[in-house]
């Protein structure tokens, strides 16, 4: 398959890209940075720069897949308060503008595993509506953990995935049907249910549930962590 990887120099991005070619697709990597081109064809993948906000530079996507992976989010830890507005509109602007230039292509879109407050939770679920209203895959990642996240060191508090672990499960949906998915550490399983209730994750790991309706936040943690972005 043709498959189109929007943030794929994230830290999700970056494991995706070179397992979809290990595993025969043709893979089109977007970045909003020219000087990330190059990591992008090293991995295996047509390297394509772009802003997502850029409608006329988007233009149309040419795959069977579309990968949505991008977020708005900082390296630095202590400013990722500050970068909510544009994680946000990341998340609603953002995805539109990547559903519309999808086509008749299947999109599968990141989201999250907790639910935030407020206007974030609003962007979320403007978000997974619009995905799921197309007829994609919302896939919702526990607090991604391990090397270039903002937990390299020590896992966050649950629902969690090591950032290898989201990456290797996010192939295993390419051929899901629409619905949610998510993805943590004692959690892993499609639903059709295009709404967001669902049973609590909890259990061994792998086990499958419907959608995880028990989330927490981000820790709060005031030591500093650099890392690449979370997501894209």
């Amino acid at each position: 398959m043709r498959v189109f990887v929007a943030g794929a120099t994230g830290v999700i991005g970056v494991r995706l890209v070179p397992l979809l070619v290990a595993a025969g697709h043709e893979v089109v990597g977007m970045t909003r940075s020219a000087e990330k081109a190059e990591s992008l064809r090293r991995l295996g993948a047509d390297p394509f720069v772009c802003d997502v906000f850029d409608r006329d530079a988007l233009g149309q996507i040419d795959a069977d897949v579309v990968i949505d992976q991008l977020t708005d989010l900082p390296d630095d830890v202590d400013e990722l308060p500050a970068s909510f507005g544009a994680n946000d509109r990341m998340r609603t602007e953002g995805t539109r503008n990547l559903l519309d230039a999808a086509g008749g292509a299947k999109v599968l879109s990141q989201s999250i595993a907790w639910r935030p407050s407020g206007k974030r939770q609003e962007a979320v679920d403007e978000h997974e509506r619009m995905v799921l209203d197309r007829g994609g895959v919302v896939i919702r990642y526990g607090q991604l953990y391990g090397p270039g996240t903002y937990y390299e060191n020590e896992p966050p508090d649950p629902p969690r995935v090591h950032i290898d672990e989201a990456a290797r499960r996010t192939m295993d949906f390419l051929d899901a049907e629409p619905g949610i998915v998510t993805v943590c550490a004692t959690c892993s399983r499609r639903s059709s249910s295009r709404t967001r209730s669902g049973s609590t994750c909890s259990a061994s790991a792998s086990t499958t549930v419907r959608t995880s309706s028990s989330r927490r936040r981000r820790s709060s943690s005031r030591r500093r962590r650099r890392a690449r972005r979370p997501y894209g």
